[in-house]
């Protein structure tokens, strides 16, 4: 609607300029004029900038910042330039060089400029799109998720608990491929895509909980969707959230900061000492004659002793020693006769 209004008013503003230039001829001589290309100028000028603008529906921000401040500091610096030249320049105002080293000195340096600023503008944070990141989050880097940990869910609860409390950045080809996912004809794959997506609205449900969209940059256009988000992790200067251990070790060697959720659960799981006291369902024999299996909630096997006549039933034990293996956590314990 807004923009709608923009370019209503700007009609009405090409349309009062086109009057004001035939008002002003006829004012000047009444026999006078105005030539046939002024008019249909006018008249063209405003629909041929409403239909451009239209037609380039996704504008990159990023690019038109730059141009914007490339411009500006090339206009400065031809100001600059000009005073310094002062004293070595001819006198005659009407002398070529005075009328067309300003011009051409001011069109080599703002193309310098806005070259410079093209090619280096994901280093420089006054653009918009990182003052936003840079304010929102008071310095903290975004965090990028990958389509494992939009699917796995587990992000949305840890965000809900206010673990994390920078901006996340969620690659539009990753929203593409979920989308991708919930449409294909594999079942799992469909399941997999309509979880992620289910878990993206609940993010969006939550005001708390700000979620970008991030269209790629150049460095993001081919490849493999993980070196997709490894490159726009990159860019972006953000730290990856991920369920993929293959993807965790590759952005540890290209030095990216990583947040692994499965390494996060484990290290949420409670710490158990020798002389706690835990209950425990005996599910299945050991590997030695006399010992019985139990698992807690977490997934933590209890290896109890003397465990094998006690198959199929809840027993009170106490920790005796804990052993960090490849596979996780191994937990013994012996039952507990003072407990029952």
């Amino acid at each position: 609607m807004a923009l709608a209004i923009l370019r209503i008013l700007f009609l009405v503003v090409s349309a009062g300029i086109a009057v004001a230039i035939f008002t002003s001829a006829t004012m000047r001589d009444a026999d006078a004029s105005v030539p046939w290309w002024v008019i249909g100028g006018m008249i063209c000028l405003p629909l041929i900038v409403i239909a451009s603008d239209a037609a380039v529906r996704r504008k990159n921000l990023a690019t038109i910042t730059a141009i914007y401040f490339g411009l500006l500091i090339g206009v400065i610096l031809d100001f600059v330039a000009m005073l310094a030249l002062e004293p070595v320049l001819p006198l005659q105002a009407s002398h070529p060089v005075r009328q067309w080293l300003p011009v051409v000195l001011g069109a080599v340096l703002c193309y310098l400029s806005t070259s410079l600023l093209l090619q280096t503008r994901d280093d420089f944070r006054f653009l918009i799109p990182f003052v936003e990141f840079a304010r929102d989050v008071r310095g903290m880097r975004p965090i990028v998720l990958d389509a494992a940990s939009v699917v796995d869910g587990r992000i949305v609860d840890l965000a809900e608990a206010g673990v994390f409390d920078s901006r996340f950045v969620l690659p539009s080809f990753v929203l593409d491929s979920l989308q991708a996912w919930a449409d294909s004809d594999d079942q799992q794959l469909r399941v997999r895509g309509r979880r992620g997506l289910d878990m993206l609205a609940r993010m969006r449900a939550n005001p708390a909980l700000p979620i970008d969209v991030v269209e790629p940059g150049a460095e993001e256009a081919g490849g493999s969707l993980e070196s997709r988000v490894l490159a726009l992790a990159v860019r972006l200067g953000g730290r990856l959230v991920t369920t993929d251990p293959n993807l965790a070790r590759t952005a540890g060697v290209r030095k990216i900061a990583v947040v692994n959720l499965n390494e996060v659960a484990l290290s949420l799981r409670p710490n158990y000492l020798p002389g706690d006291p835990l209950t425990v369902r005996v599910v299945r024999p050991g590997e030695e004659p006399d010992q019985g299996v139990g698992y807690l909630d977490d997934g933590t096997m209890i290896v109890v002793e003397n465990g094998r006549d006690r198959i199929g039933r809840s027993v009170a034990v106490t920790i005796t020693r804990q052993l960090q293996t490849a596979g996780g956590r191994l937990v013994f314990a012996r039952p507990d006769a003072g407990r029952g």
